[in-house]
């Protein structure tokens, strides 16, 4: 029998890569809407702290839900929670990777 994987921060992030956001088609960690992740090392839960594009953004749930499923996903987890958060805005000049600012035309 092997040993329970413990989860991390960074394994949650790069098991959330898959999700994409449906309008902008990249990835929502390239996108850097993922804002934050705690992994409850005993329990196996995970909180994500998950900002969108727009407040008004029509497929946040849509993307909360993927969000959670990919999560739920990684060797480790056993449930995840998924936090909408709006402080700071998000920006794409400032969140957003070199990849992603690229695919949006934006070349500061």
């Amino acid at each position: 029998m092997t040993a329970q994987t413990k989860p991390t921060p960074e394994a949650v992030l790069d098991g959330l890569r898959p999700v994409i956001d449906p309008e902008l088609n990249i990835s929502i960690v390239d996108l850097g809407l993922v804002r934050g992740i705690t992994v409850d090392d005993d329990s196996g839960h995970v909180d994500i702290d998950l900002t969108l594009t727009s407040p008004m953004c029509p497929l946040g749930p849509e993307i909360m839900a993927a969000t959670k499923h990919a999560a739920e996903k990684v060797s480790g987890v056993k449930a995840a929670e998924i936090q909408l958060v709006w402080a700071p805005l998000w920006d794409p000049r400032v969140d957003a990777s070199e990849d992603a600012k690229a695919e949006l035309g934006i070349w500061d």
